[in-house]
Order: C-alpha cells, then structure tokens, then sequence
C-alpha cells in the first residue's frame, strides 16, 4: 500500500507520478488546442515533437533517480497527450483527490489505475460534479491550501479556467483544519503571456520560507499583496511577463534545498543558489511550448 503523505510543497520528495510523452498523438489542430500557448506553437509550426519531449522526461526521470525518488510512470494510451499528471488528480495529507478536468482527458486518470489500486480506497476522494479543480491550481503551504480560481460570470467561455469556486468550496470542506485561501488568476484564450492557466504558472513557494510569485498573473492586487505579505518581501522572487511565459514559477521541490529547474532559467536559477538550494538543470524547453512546465508534469504521492 501507499501511504499518502503530502503536507508542504518542498518537503522531501519520496514518490512521485511522472508523465510521459510516449505516443502522445502529434500535433492537434488549431481548433483543439486547450491554452493559447500551444495553440501559437501550432500556428507557428513549432509545436513540439514527442523525441524532444521523451528526451526532456528521461532527464527529470533521472533527477528523482538521483535522489532516490520512487517515480510511477502513466501506462500508455495510444496517440494521447500523457505529459500533465497534475492535472488529473492531486494529493493533500494522506487524501487521493481526483480532479474534475476537461471532459476529453478523462482516461487520463484510467492511465495510473495501477498507481491507483494500491492506496486504501477510503483515501480516494473525487471532487463534485460541478466542482471543478485541477491539481495546478492547488498548492499546501504550512496551515494554508492556497488555490488559483476564476471568480467571473464567463467562467465558462475560458477554456483556460480550469478551477471554480465550487471547487474552492469543496476544497473547505474537504479539509476543514486548513485554511483555505483563494486568488482569482488573470486568464486568456488568445495571449499566453497574459493567461495564468493555474497559480503554479505565477507563483510558487520555494525552500523553507521563499516564493517565486509573477504580479500579473493575479486579478486582484489585494490578493496578490497579501501573499507578498505571507512570505515578505525579501524573501520574494519577482518575475517579468517574459518569465512567465517561459514558465519560471513552474520549477519543481525534491526538498527544501534542492529543486529541478529548466536549464535557460539563468536569472531565476542564479538566485535560487543564492538562497542555499541547489538546482538540478533539465531542458524543458520542448514541454513548456504547451503552457506546462515541471510543476505540471509531476504528481508528488509522498512527501516526508
């Protein structure tokens, strides 16, 4: 049996669900794009090959093995896009949540059912119906469940807003003991460099106390001064509209001193061993042309 453990976002990392990239179907249509940033990558006809992608996988595949991480990988389905296990379902504490995401990704989740099957079934929850999360848009941080959400009337004309306030609430009820803090994400079909497509595009707590956070991506200044608050702004990583649609904020914790990183990050990484942790450097360059970056590729299951 697995025994679910997931209480902070850097704690060290026991085991984990990676992605994959195998057979994952070409490239789609323009119509059938689901975020602005692949669809500019379609049109451009630089849309990425899975080779590419396959390689930049092994490379966080060797990561973990490094550091003695337990890495389940999804089975695979033929001519499927696999590469984002966050989105599909996400843990917090000893709890296996399954995400309702977007109706044509649901065998997404059948993929890992032998990951699955070997967590004690009452830990399994799924969302409500109409209560819509994806694990991108879910981050534990100390006593907090900080969730990215949009609040507005045309949630449902944005095929990039992936989380509502049902899910926000479900979320309280899920989990009465921890507060649960939400923050209305700035979102766009068209223009990727101005679509948080979830919080952990534009923000992400980073070794014991610091955060990787990108203004612009928040809606409401109040929200996105209060996390500067949280953390202090000292202990802040500030990053441009360019960053952030490169997917800095995107990184990924093995633990508190040492993190997986794209290799091109250079000012975000500089500053990263400043603060004592150390970087792994993995291309991810092919990956992130979708709107994804580590974060998104990566289901932690344990954590210390």
């Amino acid at each position: 049996m697995l025994e679910l453990n997931i209480k902070s976002e850097t704690s060290r990392l026991k085991a984990v669900v990676l992605g994959t990239a195998k057979s994952n179907g070409g490239t789609p249509e323009y119509k059938d794009a689901y975020d602005p940033k692949s669809a500019e990558h379609i049109k451009a006809g630089t849309y990425p090959v899975e080779e590419d992608m396959v390689k930049e996988m092994e490379a966080v595949a060797a990561v973990f093995e490094k550091y003695d991480v337990k890495v389940f990988r999804p089975k695979i389905i033929e001519d499927y896009n696999q590469i984002f296990t966050r989105d599909i379902a996400f843990v917090i504490d000893d709890k296996f949540i399954k995400a309702n995401i977007l109706p044509d990704r649901d065998e997404e989740i059948e993929a890992i059912k032998h990951v699955i099957d070997q967590i004690d079934p009452s830990k399994i929850l799924t969302m409500p119906e109409d209560a819509h999360m994806e694990g991108g848009d879910v981050m534990p941080y100390k006593d907090y469940i900080l969730v990215g959400t949009y609040k507005g009337e045309d949630y449902k004309n944005y095929i990039t807003a992936r989380t509502n306030m049902k899910g926000v609430r479900a979320l309280r009820d899920l989990f009465p003991e921890r507060k649960v803090v939400s923050f209305s994400l700035r979102k766009s079909n068209t223009e990727a460099r101005d679509n948080a497509l979830h919080l952990d595009c534009c923000f992400q707590p980073v070794g014991k106390d610091k955060a990787i956070i990108y203004k612009g991506g928040f809606l409401i200044e109040e929200e996105y001064n209060w996390l500067v608050n949280l953390f202090g702004k000292e202990n802040i990583f500030e990053i441009t509209r360019e960053e952030m649609y490169n997917m800095n904020s995107n990184i990924f914790s093995i633990s508190e001193d040492v993190v997986i990183s794209e290799k091109n990050f250079t000012r975000l990484n500089t500053w990263l061993r400043e603060q004592g942790i150390t970087v792994e450097e993995v291309p991810y360059a092919e990956i992130s042309k979708q709107e994804g970056l580590l974060r998104c590729t990566t289901l932690p299951l344990i954590r210390e």
